[in-house]
C-alpha cells in the first residue's frame, strides 16, 4: 500500500478554478454548517477576480493570502489569511474541497506545514481564527496543532458570513516557534 504524501504551496492560477467551484459547487447544506450566508456568496467572475489579484501583489499588498492543501500533488483544499495587518496579525481560514478526503485527519498534518508560510511571509506576531462553534472539525484541527483557545462569542467573523457563535483562536509567534 503506497504512503499519501502530503504537501503545500502558494496559490498558483490553475487553482482559481478549483477554488471558485468549491464555493459555488459545494453542498449548502455543508457551507451552512461552516457558517456560510448563501446569500453572499459572490458569483464565478469574482471569485476569479479577487483570487487573481493575489497573483500580482507583494505579500504586503495582498488583502488575502492562500496556500493549497495537496494528496499526492493533487490540490484537495486550502487555508488562506485575510484581515491581513503585515508584520502583526492576521485571520486564518481552513478549507478542504472533496467530502472523500474530509475527517481522514489530514488537517493536523497541513496545518503544521501551512503555519511556517504565514508566520514567515507576513512576519506574524499573532494568527487568529474563528471558526463557526457549531462546526467542529475546524476546532478539533486548532486545538490539536497548538492554538490556545481565547473565547466563545457571537459576531459575523467574515463578509461571507452570517451571524453566528464562534470560537477565537489564537497561536501566537512564541507558541508557533515552540511547535514547529
Amino acid at each position: 500500500m503506497q504512503k499519501t504524501v502530503l504537501s503545500v504551496r502558494e496559490l498558483q492560477k490553475e487553482d482559481i478554478d478549483l477554488i471558485t467551484d468549491y464555493w459555488l459547487v459545494s453542498d449548502p447544506e455543508f457551507l451552512q454548517g461552516m457558517g456560510v450566508d448563501m446569500n453572499k456568496v459572490p458569483g464565478r467572475d469574482k471569485w476569479k477576480e479577487m483570487l487573481s489579484e493575489q497573483l500580482n501583489q507583494s505579500y504586503n499588498e495582498k488583502k488575502s493570502y492562500c496556500i493549497i492543501w495537496q494528496m499526492d500533488n493533487i490540490p484537495i483544499g486550502h487555508s488562506n489569511i485575510n484581515k491581513i495587518i503585515f508584520g502583526e496579525q492576521a485571520y486564518m481560514h481552513l478549507h478542504i474541497w472533496n467530502a472523500d478526503t474530509r475527517k481522514k485527519g489530514f488537517g493536523i498534518a497541513f496545518m503544521k506545514m501551512t503555519l511556517p508560510w504565514f508566520f514567515e511571509k507576513y512576519k506574524l506576531k499573532k494568527l487568529y481564527c474563528e471558526p463557526y462553534a457549531l462546526n467542529p472539525a475546524p476546532n478539533k484541527i486548532l486545538e490539536k496543532t497548538g492554538f490556545k483557545f481565547i473565547k466563545e462569542y457571537i459576531t459575523t467573523p467574515g463578509w461571507l458570513n452570517f451571524e453566528q457563535p464562534v470560537n477565537l483562536w489564537m497561536m501566537s509567534d512564541d507558541r508557533f516557534k515552540k511547535i514547529k
